[in-house]
């Protein structure tokens, strides 16, 4: 049983919807299924071709032996527990991981948001409810803290804007600032993405942070006005 990978790229390729990699790993060729946005950095040189390292998910067949391999054990370990849902198959775990991150299908099983599950190419009304069901109680740790963490958090429903402003909060947090104070200029700053969000080529983490730290540096008499 192969579970995790070392080696250099050969080749790469797309079958329909489908992403593939061949890893030459001390003289031996596995041909990989992978997600798309790692298929796109190969193919785009964002990263790499020298030793790719992927987390595997062997699945043995009476004909057939596939592999599919992901950059994290986080993201293997939610596609085997998507597989392990009856009726589930392994385009389909793979389909959800290449249109959402796990942050973000987690927050779809807590709100029960059953049109960003069915979103995904193969799943129709009664497997999305499946998927919601069973997930929740595989998931259920991270659904409680993603739930304990919404009470200290501004939800904006964009999740890219809404990871940069968690991203901000870390960042902030990193940098000796302390919980109330941050907590207390996150609306300001919520406003301000509203602002930049509307001007093309005009937001960026870089200048939410300056504009946080401005703020923040700042008597707090400032921020009651």
């Amino acid at each position: 049983m192969i579970s995790w990978i070392n080696g250099d790229l050969i080749d790469l390729w797309q079958t329909n919807q489908k992403f593939f990699v061949l890893i030459n790993c001390q003289g031996l060729g596995y041909e990989i299924q992978i997600l798309k946005s790692f298929f796109l950095k190969l193919k785009t040189n964002q990263i790499s071709n020298k030793n790719i390292t992927l987390w595997i998910k062997h699945i043995k067949k009476e004909d057939s032996d596939l592999l599919f391999g992901f950059t994290s054990k986080e993201q293997k370990n939610f596609f085997i527990e998507v597989l392990s849902i009856r009726g589930v198959g392994s385009q389909i775990g793979i389909g959800i991981l290449n249109k959402f991150s796990i942050s973000e299908v987690i927050n779809a099983i807590q709100t029960q948001n059953k049109k960003l599950i069915c979103s995904v190419p193969g799943i129709g009304q009664k497997m999305s409810d499946r998927l919601i069901l069973e997930l929740k109680s595989k998931f259920k740790s991270e659904i409680q803290f993603s739930e304990e963490k919404t009470k200290d958090v501004f939800v904006i429903k964009d999740p890219e804007i809404n990871k940069m402003i968690e991203d901000l909060q870390l960042t902030l947090q990193t940098l000796s600032y302390k919980n109330k104070e941050i907590k207390t200029i996150l609306p300001i700053i919520i406003k301000e993405v509203d602002l930049l969000a509307k001007q093309e080529n005009n937001l960026s983490f870089e200048k939410l942070l300056k504009s946080a730290m401005n703020y923040l540096d700042k008597d707090s008499s400032y921020l009651d006005r």
